[in-house]
Formats: C-alpha cells, structure tokens, sequence
C-alpha cells in the first residue's frame, strides 16, 4: 500500500476495549463444549476470603436475585472442589489481623465444614508464612524465623501440617488435595536453597501421608511460560525423591504466555516424572470498572495480553479454553481463583476500608505492616480482583458461573459481537486521510469477524495542518463504541535515507579521491 494514503494496523496492546457490560446478561452465554473431560476432572473455586467477606455484610445471590449460602451455589453450578489457603498467624502483636481474609487454620475448618456440608471436599493450600506467598517472596512465619533448618524447621513443619489437618479431619471436612506451598519459584518459608526447600516440602508431605493418606499431593509454581525454570524445578523435585502426586501451575493469560505453551511444558513433566498436572489459579475479568475504591491489578491499561474482552462471555471463554488445554494433556483440573471476592461495599473508600482494616476483607490491613512492611504495610486497601469475580459487585451471581456445569455439555447461543478491536491508523500529512469502511470484532465465540462502521467527522485540513500528532477518532459499529488511533506523519520517502542499512543497492555511489 502506497504510504501517501494510509497503514491501516490492528492495536493488540489495547484490544478489546469496547465490550459492553451486559451483553452477556441480556443474551444466553455461548459455551463451547470441552471435549475428552475425564470423570473425576476438578472444576474447583478457591473462596478464601469469604469469611472475612460475610463479616463486613457481603451477602450472596443467586442469578435470580435470591439470597444463597455461596457454598450450596457453587455446588449446584458444577463446582467440585473448593481451595482455601492456610496461614499460620496471619495476625499482629495485639490480634489484629492482616487481610486477605485472615486465612488461618480456624478459618479453613469453617469453611471446610461448609463446604462439606455442600458436599465438597477442600484443596487445602499451606503457604508456609505468615501472609501472602508468591514468586516475589515467600516469607518464614515469626514462629519459624531464625530456626535451624534441621533441628528446628523441618519438624515444626511437620508438627503443624499435621495438627491443621487433624483439626481438618475432627471438624469431619473432606481433603482432596494439599498443596505444599503456594507458587514456589525457588523459595519457600523463607528458604532459597532447593535441598532446604525439599526438606520443607517433605516434612509436609509426611503429615499429608499420614493424616489424609488418600488425598493428592501437590506441589505449586507460578509463570509456566518460563519453560526452562518448570523443566528445572520438577527435575530438582524428582533429584530429591520428593513424595508428591501432583505438579500445579497458576495461569493467568494476562501474564503466563500462550495456552499451546501451557501445554507443551506441563506434559512434558507429566510424560518425564509420572506426574499430575493440574492449573491450580486462573481468572479473567469481566469488567474494567473497579467496585470498592480501591485499585485492581487488572484493568484497561498495564502492559500484559488481553485475549479475551472484559466481559462475562469473555471469562467463560477463558476458563473454557484453559478446561480444554488441561483435558488436552490428561491434566486434572482447573481451580478459578478467589470468585467471591466482591467489594464490601460501594460508599465510599472510608466506609470500605474501616470494614478492611476490622474484619481482613481486603487485599491487607495496615496492621500487616509488621511483618510484611515493605509491601503490605504500604500498599494496604481492598479487593484487587473485584473484577475477575463470578459475582457482580452487590454480590449477585453473574451468568459466568454457570460455566462449571455447562462446559460439560455446551451451549449454543446465536453468533454475536462482544466487543469491538482498536484500530491504528498512520497517515502522511501530504497525503490523503481513508479511514477503514469496518473495524474488527471479536465475537462471542472469540472468533473474529470485520463489522461496518461509521466515524465521527473529521477536519481533514485542520489535522494535517496540526503537523506531527496523534489522535483518537471516534465512531460506531455494531451500537457499539468504536476507537481509531490516528497518527499523522512525515513520511521519508527516500530508501535508506540514512544509509545505515546494509543494503544501498538503491543508492549510486562514487568515490571522490579515496574519501570515507
């Protein structure tokens, strides 16, 4: 195409902007069927803060408005299987708690005995610390700081993975699975050194076999598109003889690569080590919009993969898609994280966070400035994925929670659009301005298809008379907002101008006396 008119290119960065939030209400979900899912496959939620969400008077409804135990919801919409983590104090000096639901072992029991009195059995996940365990730290509890790592570690953490499980099994709560340890990336109870992080995970894995003998064993790591670090860390795993069944993932698309990737490493290590394979987190979002005045970690900007639209449709075609891969491998199952943890209210940020700092309902207190106070001491406040929930943000159960049972099956619902693709748009300011006759668009089935559109007006004369700039033109396409980014430039119509590429065969060159 001749640059004096225009470059037309699709903006994957800022992809899906435009869906509207109640379509997926409005209209039937469309769900694709996944194919070859084992019996036994777990469909499960991790519901950790729920506790501490009822506390501040969250309450929970069904999708036609009728208040429910989240519990008997989750199992009637197909979820199996419930995940919950366990911290071992998550508390300070004085007993105020840090947030994130102040997920002790107490907490767990109570929401064991409801789960079970669901019929659903736990995934019970031992962070091994005090508060959040991630990639980015995994910090000993106060009770274990210091201690020598054979003398005094490794036995209490065997004392206390057996004693929470056995409070487990008192309380008559069924356990399917332990997980020891929470996205372990080369660190673990404060440990960097991988015959140390072995010895932690093996004094657990004892009290697993020796309280819950029949439940699955797993091990949890995060950025699977990192193969090389997977492949290193289940061949440690497998050095060690570690007693373990399952090998688990997180995988947010936003951040961990391509599901073919997925794929590829997970089977590989299920192939080499005779292992389980199993995604342990995900979630999507169904909005941008943020519900209880405190930031998310997901929204319109930031610079990760949008595949999906922010919507309801675009969450189950999320979760659908990583069932499916899971099914591909002969993986286990697929845990949605935290899809209860809707705003505690929708006042005001002082309102929120009085209910935040009291019953733990958000991310962290500021009380957790104690032990952790580089980041949740000063980065404290509420729920960060209010938008990935499957409820809305007065506690309402959206369409998307169907999704566990109807992946079983499929639900057809007639081809439409979801959202709309940002198009860029590069002109040259002596030549002539052709904006696109359609835009593209993402259906509900996440194929793609062009659709027409309309813009806004132009002054064609006064944006080349502007010189260099950007712009965004707006239009409509299918009732929907349409976004065109307009960059007006010089265009250098001189091949390699500044012969510095290596290739001047355009150019006729002549030697003036030997000059460089």
């Amino acid at each position: 195409m001749s640059f004096k008119k225009c470059m037309v290119f699709l903006t994957a960065a800022a992809l899906l902007l435009s869906a509207l939030p109640g379509m997926a209400e409005e209209n039937a979900l469309y769900v694709r069927k996944v194919e070859n899912l084992p019996e036994g496959f777990f469909l499960g939620m991790d519901v950790s803060s729920v506790l501490a969400e009822e506390a501040s008077g969250v309450k929970y409804y069904d999708a036609s408005g009728n208040e429910r135990d989240l519990f008997a919801m989750l199992s009637e919409n197909g979820v199996n299987l419930i995940r919950v983590r366990v911290w071992n104090d998550p508390f300070d000096s004085q007993g105020r708690g840090y947030g994130g639901g102040n997920c002790d072992i107490n907490a767990a029991v109570e929401i064991g005995k409801r789960a079970a009195a669901a019929g659903l059995p736990l995934l019970v996940d031992f962070h091994y610390s005090d508060f959040w365990a991630d990639p980015g730290k995994q910090m000993a509890p106060k009770a274990w700081k210091g201690m020598d790592i054979d003398e005094e570690k490794v036995p209490a953490v065997e004392e206390y993975t057996r004693d929470c499980l056995q409070k487990l099994k008192d309380a008559g709560v069924s356990v399917a699975m332990v997980q020891l340890g929470n996205e372990t990336n080369g660190m673990l109870c404060g440990e960097k050194i991988w015959m140390n992080i072995y010895k932690i995970m093996n004094a657990g894995s004892k009290a697993v076999r020796e309280i819950y003998p029949d439940a699955l064993i797993a091990v949890h790591f995060a950025n699977p598109e990192n193969g090389d670090a997977y492949r290193s860390w289940a061949s440690k795993l497998a050095y060690y003889h570690l007693d373990y069944d399952v090998f688990g993932t997180s995988y947010y698309p936003y951040w961990h690569g391509t599901l073919d990737n997925l794929k590829t490493v997970l089977s590989e290590i299920a192939d080499t080590y005779g292992k389980k394979v199993m995604v342990m987190e995900t979630s999507y979002a169904w909005t941008a919009a943020d519900g209880d005045f405190s930031g998310n970690s997901i929204g319109e900007g930031g610079v990760y993969d949008k595949p999906y639209p922010f919507s309801v449709q675009g969450q189950v075609n999320e979760f659908t898609d990583v069932a499916q891969a899971m099914a591909d491998i002969g993986g286990i199952g697929v845990c949605y994280w935290e899809g209860a943890w809707v705003p505690v209210g929708t006042a005001s940020w002082e309102e929120n966070a009085a209910k935040w700092e009291q019953y733990g309902s958000g991310w962290a207190a500021s009380y957790a400035w104690e032990y952790d106070p580089n980041d949740a001491g000063k980065y404290y406040g509420g729920s960060a994925c209010d938008n990935q929930t499957l409820f809305d943000f007065s506690g309402k159960a959206l369409p998307s929670l169907a999704m566990f049972n109807l992946l079983k099956t499929g639900q057809d619902a007639p081809l439409r659009v979801e959202a709309l693709e940002e198009v860029t748009l590069y002109c040259d300011i002596n030549g002539e301005i052709v904006l696109p006759d359609t835009v593209p668009a993402v259906m509900n089935d996440n194929s793609r298809q062009d659709v027409a559109v309309t813009w806004d007006q132009i002054d064609e004369a006064a944006l080349k008379a502007a010189g260099v700039a950007s712009y965004a033109i707006h239009g409509t396409a299918d009732g929907r907002d349409a976004v065109l980014n307009l960059h007006m430039v010089k265009y250098n119509f001189i091949a390699n101008g500044s012969f510095e590429d290596g290739d001047r065969s355009m150019w006729k060159t002549t030697d003036h006396a030997g000059a460089d």
